[in-house]
């Protein structure tokens, strides 16, 4: 049986919440392992990175979710009885619901909405000023997805939504004031949308048919019950938050035009290239850290012991950083991706495994989408200036922005 390797700190919480991305990539170099134990709040814990690990991890024969994911996370990020934290049955009812609304035409439609929401902001954007680009794609997918989602939103609504959704993305990493407005932010956006989940049931106020608002407020389990008013509402929640996350992606693949501008050219016309650029940017800049699950009953690994119940971490920015997949990692090379066919395990940056049947993320495909029509607009619509500014990404914030959010300035509409 091989001895794995034990972080020297009683408890790692601070060390994590100070390291950010790199907390389980550093800790696997310096014990020369893809797996060790350490505490996070005072929980022992194994932490996991690389493809076999992946592969390991979102075995659901020997991991589950529903106990696995901090209080603190599921009070912010994904809020309490959500599809990330079910097992079994009940995972696989609810996210059938999810898929049942990623349809090519419901993807396409998004995508067109964004298009044109991009194309009425561009005429604001035009003589305004130096523009930070995080914040108004913040507003602008806020729009695009509530009109979306069947809940289409009055202009004076837009900011405030946006800043709460922002507030739960940015609350389970951080605490004091931060964490806390997150959790204030959850609070107030379940009740608003469990109302409005009563009103469609009651048929009060109908939603489009087909909308994930209608698909949600109508959806019944295995037992042939509706989903209680609250968990629709984080269900819904669990639509609309996501894909307002796509902002850190678009300003991430936005600040990569910007550091390598031959790519400008190559994507301009070729969604192939297109393709490989996205995904380069999902692999190379960080988004969500890790993904947490708890061991189901006792097994051994490579020579390691996994005791039932323990809490496991597996380490997606340090998967997507993995030399042995991916060579050179610290570079910028969309051309690994050139003909490539991306498989479930090694790029993780929303989870890996199936999409159906395990906890991949089920927006994945309206990530890169979004990410293609934004990178075909910021090529092909505009021209616009990068002042000096900051563009380093810390690392150890959780996310991981510049801290102008990228500025923009002198923006002109293309002839």
């Amino acid at each position: 049986m091989a001895t794995m390797p034990v972080d020297r700190s009683p408890d790692s919480t601070l060390a994590l919440l100070r390291a950010g991305y790199r907390f389980i990539g550093e800790r696997c170099e310096r014990y020369g392992s893809d797996v060790f134990q350490t505490r996070i709040l005072l929980a022992p814990t194994i932490c996991l990175r690389g493809r076999s690990a992946a592969e390991l991890f979102y075995d659901t024969e020997r991991f589950d979710r529903a106990t696995a994911m901090p209080l603190r996370v599921q009070r912010t990020l994904t809020g309490r009885g959500g599809v990330q934290g079910l097992d079994g049955a009940e995972h696989t009812d609810r996210k059938a619901m999810f898929m049942s609304i990623m349809t090519p035409t419901a993807i396409e439609r998004l995508g067109q909405l964004f298009d044109r929401e991009w194309q009425n902001r561009l005429a604001a954007w035009e003589g305004a000023g130096p523009v930070r680009l995080y914040d108004e794609l913040g507003r602008l997918l806020t729009r695009v997805v509530f009109d979306w989602a069947g809940l289409p939103l009055p202009a004076s609504q837009v900011e405030r939504r946006a800043v709460d959704l922002h507030a739960m993305i940015e609350a389970p990493a951080v605490v004091g004031p931060r964490h806390w407005r997150g959790r204030l932010a959850r609070n107030r956006a379940e009740r608003w949308l469990g109302a409005i989940i009563e009103r469609t049931r009651t048929g009060t106020a109908p939603a489009p048919p087909g909308s994930p608002l209608a698909v949600i407020a109508e959806h019944r389990d295995g037992r042939g019950n509706l989903l209680p008013r609250r968990i629709a509402a984080v269900e819904l929640l669990n639509v609309l938050r996501p894909v307002v996350a796509v902002d850190q992606y678009i300003a991430f693949a936005a600040l990569a035009l910007h550091d390598h501008p031959a790519w400008r050219d190559r994507v301009r016309h070729d969604d192939q290239v297109t393709e490989a650029f996205v995904q380069e940017v999902r692999r190379y800049y960080p988004f969500f850290p890790t993904a947490a699950a708890r061991v189901r009953r006792s097994f051994d690994w490579r020579g390691h012991h996994f005791p039932r119940g323990r809490r496991v971490l597996l380490d997606l920015y340090g998967t997507n950083h993995d030399r042995t997949l991916w060579p050179e990692p610290e570079l910028f090379r969309p051309e690994r991706f050139a003909g490539r066919r991306v498989d479930p395990f090694e790029l993780v940056p929303q989870g890996g495994g199936n999409h159906w049947a395990g906890h991949r993320c089920a927006g994945e495909w309206i990530t890169i989408d979004l990410m293609k029509r934004a990178v075909t607009n910021l090529t092909t619509t505009m021209r616009y200036d990068v002042p000096a500014q900051n563009l380093a990404l810390d690392l150890h914030r959780m996310p991981a922005l510049p801290r102008l959010g990228l500025t923009l300035s002198n923006i002109r509409r293309t002839a």
